[in-house]
């Protein structure tokens, strides 16, 4: 299972406000960054029946199925600050996160 919380769900439900043609947001994992894999954040056209759906306020969030085995138990925040914004994910399964935060390694 995978927590989104209160405004990392607003966060995204604007994205796909902005974005009508778009079915929800694709998180899925592929190898490389500099921690080993990287977290990868797409729109996604399409219903993806095979993948974990969260609901969105408006829209959906669709994890991919085979990033599933190394996202399980993430919590996905929204922040911003000094710094910027960004979708912060707390994932337990990693082992090391790189500085940013956008790469791990499992």
């Amino acid at each position: 299972m995978i927590t989104v919380t209160p405004e990392a769900n607003k966060h995204l439900s604007g994205i796909l406000k902005n974005s009508p043609e778009s079915q929800g947001v694709l998180l899925s994992v592929k190898g490389g960054g500099c921690s080993g894999f990287s977290y990868v954040w797409s729109l996604a056209e399409e219903e993806d029946k095979a993948a974990e759906r969260i609901p969105l306020e408006i829209g959906t969030l669709f994890v991919d199925p085979l990033a599933m085995m190394f996202v399980t138990g993430t919590t996905i925040d929204y922040r911003e600050d000094i710094m910027g914004s960004l979708l912060k994910i707390d994932n337990p399964n990693a082992k090391s996160m790189c500085g940013c935060g956008e790469s791990f390694s499992f």
